[in-house]
């Protein structure tokens, strides 16, 4: 069981790497007045996202694995990439709903991989968990002003 936890939260550091690389490629590259707020947005939740593909790669090497550099990492991020149309807030917007949804099922996958086994791990899922659901909870916001 003790693998299965490592390679989860292997998978989830690696979303939350990915995360990063597309918010601030998104967060530079939109233009426009209405982009504004959602480039600040993104601006503010990267150093989140680093703190959490931080602790969980202190965590995996705690655990006795080993994280992972560069050459293993495989993007899955589709939504989230950068438009051509940097004008496209919307499909922004969608792309980071889906990878915040993403991670908010991740965590609640591992927090129930460590039930009655592993509860440092399953504390950390819970405490990122609650990060994960504040930033979805606010770009479904920002959508809905969107698609009105």
């Amino acid at each position: 069981m003790k693998e299965k936890i490592r390679a989860k939260l292997i998978e989830l550091y690696w979303a939350e790497i990915e995360t990063i690389q597309n918010y601030i490629a998104n967060s530079t590259n939109l233009d426009g007045v209405r982009a504004e707020e959602i480039k600040k947005a993104l601006a503010v939740d990267i150093p989140t996202e680093l703190t959490h593909a931080q602790t969980l790669a202190k965590r995996i090497k705690e655990l006795d694995g080993l994280v992972p550099g560069s050459l293993e990492f495989k993007a899955t991020q589709t939504s989230l990439q950068p438009k051509a149309d940097t004008t496209d807030v919307v499909s922004v917007i969608k792309g980071v709903i889906d990878a915040e949804t993403a991670a908010v099922t991740g965590y609640n996958e591992l927090i129930r991989l460590c039930e009655g086994i592993d509860y440092v791990t399953q504390d950390l899922a819970i405490r990122t968990l609650s990060d994960e659901e504040s930033h979805l909870i606010e770009f479904k916001g920002f959508l809905k002003e969107y698609i009105k």
